[in-house]
């Protein structure tokens, strides 16, 4: 049997306490009924995983509270739509300007490392956007540098 170290208090009209918060024991749907009524109610407004636990553990204590309210918060729809982003916004989408001459705008890349083919191991391809003409030119991998 595993041992914890958890220390009672005391016992209070039929409630365990622990550091004066009442120890909600191994029960799973208990413990999701305490985290809801903590971040359903309205001056909460999910302001996140760490204020919904600070609102449980004001009260309540068991082992695994901040895993069991980052369950609760991470699964709750206003909080995945409000929540602060890392990255900044990418900003507007500007359409590409269009060619007006053919040649002018191209993309080039090389496919490396082929087998050997007529001594050949390297594909140079271009790319016109104007047309959309594709060129493939063999060459050796010395040449690519």
């Amino acid at each position: 049997m595993k041992k914890t170290r958890v220390k009672i208090l005391g016992i209070e009209e039929d409630s365990v306490l622990k550091e004066r918060k009442i120890y909600v024991p191994k029960d799973k749907e208990l413990k999701t009924k305490i985290t809801q009524l903590h971040h359903d109610v309205s001056v909460a407004e999910c302001n996140g995983r760490w204020k919904i636990t600070d609102l449980v553990m004001r009260n309540y204590w068991w082992l695994g509270v901040n895993k069991e309210v980052r369950k609760y918060v991470d699964n709750c729809d206003l909080y995945q739509r409000m929540k602060n982003r890392m990255k900044m916004p990418a900003g507007k989408l500007m359409a590409n300007k269009v060619p007006k001459k053919l040649w002018t705008h191209l993309m080039v890349d090389f496919i490396i490392k082929l087998p050997l083919v007529a001594e050949k191991d390297t594909i140079l391809i271009v790319y016109d956007r104007l047309f959309k003409v594709t060129h493939f030119v063999t060459t050796i991998e010395g040449t690519a540098n």
